[in-house]
């Protein structure tokens, strides 16, 4: 059997209904999703009882999937099956944001669980190399995936973000914990976006089986809005989800849309 733990966004309800059995839908107390009806509810200071009720259950595979912030763990709060996972916590908290979820990943491991990726449970959530808008990248716009990868490879070293905003050779912005759209939103008004593009892709090395960087029509709009030229992408590194609409806006636009 399979558990989605799920958080925010579009994406859990896309891969719960793209699985014949319906998944047990869990999620961290505070982040649940938003359209699914959720089956177990569990805090960071209980996970050891959330993984004996996973075996209860039959599960057998995981799948990380959603947005979640990072959750604060009260040691008051641990009960008695949880109190041996203090030190991989603990560790884990030193971490940047993929070191925690590897920490995370390797205790449900090491519990028996497989752990799969959203792109393993749900096909065509990426997309292949290729410009995929009527609008195309520009001469202008041809350095931009060196040096977009360039800038998440410094980020990456620091396992902060997995985006960024250029215009030539400038870095506008780089994300944080606060995330794409906070980043976006400082384009959105006076002009400052115009011929720029957002660049995202994973982070250096990251475990592809959770927090692969997703876009989607929000995304898109905030885009347009900002003025933008276009977005690059990694190729088959970056969720889209509702691709139709996505591509839609941007077309409607003039804004392009680059796998690379």
């Amino acid at each position: 059997m399979l558990a989605l733990i799920a958080g925010r966004g579009a994406l859990p309800k896309a891969i719960a209904d793209a699985q014949r059995e319906l998944p047990l839908i869990c999620a961290l107390e505070g982040f649940e999703p938003e359209e699914l009806v959720v089956d177990l509810v569990f805090r960071l200071e209980t996970l050891g009882t959330f993984l004996d009720a996973l075996h209860a259950r039959g599960v057998t595979q995981v799948c990380f999937c959603g947005a979640i912030d990072r959750p604060r763990l009260r040691l008051g709060r641990l009960d008695l099956k949880t109190l041996p996972l203090v030190p991989t916590f603990l560790r884990a908290l030193k971490l940047g944001d993929d070191g925690a979820l590897r920490a995370l990943i390797s205790l449900f491991e090491a519990k028996g669980f497989a752990v799969l990726g959203a792109d393993a449970l749900l096909a065509g959530l990426t997309m292949a190399a290729g410009v995929v808008t009527r609008a195309t990248p520009q001469e202008a716009h041809q350095g931009l995936p060196k040096l977009g990868r360039e800038v998440l490879l410094r980020m990456g070293q620091a396992d902060l973000g997995q985006a960024c905003v250029l215009r030539g050779q400038d870095i506008l912005a780089q994300e944080d914990v606060t995330g794409t759209d906070a980043m976006l939103a400082r384009f959105l008004s006076g002009g400052q976006g115009k011929g720029a593009v957002l660049f995202k892709a994973p982070k250096p090395n990251q475990d592809r089986r959770a927090d692969l960087p997703t876009i989607g029509p929000k995304t898109a709009a905030a885009a347009v809005t900002a003025g933008f030229d276009g977005i690059i992408l990694e190729a088959d590194g970056v969720i889209v989800l509702d691709q139709p609409q996505v591509i839609e806006t941007l077309n409607e636009a003039g804004l392009f849309l680059w796998l690379v």
